[in-house]
């Protein structure tokens, strides 16, 4: 069983980091990121959010029932700060501003985004080159819908290195990291950070906010 890199350990929450490729639940036998840390924390944990499968980065875990009701309704209110990085390789019809529509499914269990605007996915982003045909993006979701900002990628023409379900290029993994997640608890201010661990450009994507010192937040969403 693989073992997780702890980020923080507060007495009502746990952040702990999710390779890519691990499964957020338990399937086929197969352990998940959830039972993964039950067993290695010896703690019960109540997910209030989720990664794709093929998503590395901070998940926060609650250690109580209340603390998740607590978290649920942070999430719902958006008032936990959530900012991701990744890498595509084609430009995108515009360098930044929102993504908003309706999402609808697709094929292969891929989303599509509409043009209907009656519970849109809501994203912000910024990009910025790194290399000649690789560009780094920024992006804060203001909504939680499935596949979200994989489906707003795509839909700027510039679906995310690795992500073949959206016609992408194959690569050695899908290049969507959650970077950051910035929130009030208990009258506590807290902001956790951690760079992309695994992937062969990962130490290029984990360059892309060295302008701003590694700090997302300070950009004007």
């Amino acid at each position: 069983m693989s073992t997780l890199t702890v980020i923080s350990d507060d007495s009502d929450f746990t952040v702990v980091y999710k390779p890519a490729g691990m499964d957020f639940h338990s399937q086929d036998n197969e352990p998940g990121l959830v039972a993964i840390a039950q067993q290695q924390l010896d703690t019960k944990f109540y997910p209030v959010h989720r990664l794709d499968k093929v998503t590395s980065g901070l998940v926060l875990l609650p250690k109580s029932s209340a603390a998740a009701a607590t978290f649920t309704a942070m999430f719902s209110a958006h008032e936990v700060d959530k900012f991701y990085m990744a890498l595509c390789t084609a430009k995108p019809k515009k360098k930044q501003g929102w993504i908003k529509g309706d999402m609808g499914k697709a094929r292969r269990g891929a989303f599509k985004l509409l043009k209907t605007q009656e519970n849109p996915a809501i994203t912000r982003f910024y990009s910025y080159s790194l290399a000649p045909g690789l560009r780094g993006m920024v992006l804060k979701p203001y909504s939680g819908k499935t596949h979200q900002l994989r489906v707003a990628m795509k839909s700027l023409s510039a679906p995310i290195l690795g992500d073949t379900l959206y016609g992408a290029e194959a690569s050695d993994r899908t290049y969507l990291h959650a970077y950051a997640l910035r929130f009030q608890y208990r009258d506590q201010h807290y902001c956790f950070c951690a760079p992309m661990q695994e992937g062969q450009h990962a130490a290029q994507l984990n360059t892309l906010l060295s302008f701003c010192d590694n700090q997302p937040w300070q950009l004007n969403w």
